[in-house]
């Protein structure tokens, strides 16, 4: 998949974008700086970044992934183009880094959600992600209010 694929259908959509913790990419450039992280995560890890296909027609539809922090505990994250929105894509991806963390040993799978996306926490929820807490003022969401950290659902799911 190229840059200008993922960045045309959500890295540089605004309302896509809004609850992410990265900032909405203004130029291909950005994506293929993305692209390169996630080749280097690869490299260091298991698992990383994965983007999301339709099987129907091969189309870009979002990405998901992991974020190690250690050999046992990764945290994990899913950002769907518009189009995409509430045909279960999300949950489906969720179901599948589930099985892929078991795979490959991770002990813990956490994720965290702005307090006001609710879609995003009902995935978890569906998934069996725990909330476990709010953590206070905990990230930036740059999207949405850049340098003011804000708080978050903190939501876990412990694998063995």
């Amino acid at each position: 998949m190229d840059a200008e694929a993922i960045f045309s259908r959500y890295a540089s959509d605004s309302r896509v974008t809004r609850f992410m913790s990265w900032p909405r990419h203004k130029s291909i450039a950005a994506t293929r700086e993305f692209l390169e992280f996630s080749d280097l995560e690869w490299t260091r890890w298991p698992a990383g970044p994965y983007l999301v296909e339709s099987r129907q027609d091969g189309q870009l539809l979002g990405s998901t992934g992991f974020a190690f922090e250690t050999a046992y505990r990764a945290a994990t994250g899913y950002v769907f183009a518009e189009d995409s929105w509430g045909k279960g894509f999300a949950t489906e991806a969720l179901r599948a880094v589930v099985e892929i963390a078991r795979g490959i040993g991770l002990v813990r799978l956490y994720a965290l959600c702005h307090i006001e996306n609710t879609p995003s926490w009902r995935v978890l929820e569906k998934c069996d992600f725990v909330r476990e807490g709010i953590l206070r003022r905990h990230c930036e969401f740059p999207n949405l209010s850049p340098g003011e950290p804000c708080d978050v659902f903190c939501y876990a799911l412990v694998l063995r």
